[in-house]
């Protein structure tokens, strides 16, 4: 069994997609492939296809159903805030020690591939006391660090590394995912990337949705799991 944590520089810059897209190789390879997000801020019962965890369900073939988001997915909360701030407006407190054990129960009961992915980016708060940073440490996986093209995402980009050093967390990839419509050249992101982190794995992934570039991208992914 192996585990991979899909992870982020900061929020909506295609954690989801990058996970969608090694669910979608792994099962063309006829691999065995599991999902878990196991908490979602932002979450809207209402529009639950088109949420993070009805995304991940959609690529693993199955149907999006109550019973398979609250899988995917059991800590969710309507505010689209930071994680803590969300289950603080509904009277709630993320459990962090019962987000890792879960996660840890999947990774035992996983045939082949898990696929966990965070919330928000490497320092989203879960409560007072602990960041997704502090879940990563604790299952001590490999993760794949998610990034954008945006202007800014060079000094997100390189913080986030140095922090991810420092903790003794692998980054199998640095995925650069170009951000739509950015006046800043997706080229010189990737480029100046390669440049300042040169001992890392920095994968572009092209605005090219359903393209052969993506998907030879995504298939590259796959093998570094």
């Amino acid at each position: 069994m192996k585990t991979v944590f899909v992870t982020s520089t900061g929020t909506e810059v295609g954690k989801t997609l990058v996970a969608r897209g090694l669910i979608k190789v792994l099962r063309a390879e006829g691999r065995a492939v599991e999902a878990l997000k196991p908490v979602v801020s932002g979450y809207d019962p209402h529009e639950a296809e088109g949420s993070d965890p009805g995304l991940l369900l959609s690529s693993l073939g199955e149907p999006v159903t109550p019973d398979g988001i609250a899988r995917i997915s059991p800590f969710r909360f309507t505010a689209p805030v930071s994680p803590h701030l969300a289950a603080h407006r509904e009277g709630k407190k993320i459990d962090f020690n019962a987000v890792v054990e879960l996660c840890r129960w999947r990774m035992q009961a996983a045939t082949d591939v898990l696929i966990i992915e965070g919330v928000g980016g490497i320092m989203a708060p879960l409560d007072n006391e602990h960041t997704v940073l502090d879940w990563m440490v604790a299952l001590e996986q490999p993760v794949f660090l998610v990034t954008g093209s945006y202007l800014g995402t060079l000094s997100h980009t390189f913080s986030a590394v140095d922090v991810l050093k420092r903790r003794n967390i692998r980054i199998a990839a640095l995925v650069v995912n170009e951000t739509a419509g950015s006046a800043v050249s997706f080229t010189d992101t990737v480029e100046s990337i390669k440049t300042f982190c040169p001992q890392l794995d920095v994968q572009g992934l092209p605005w090219l949705p359903n393209s052969k570039a993506e998907h030879e991208v995504f298939q590259y992914l796959v093998s570094k799991i």
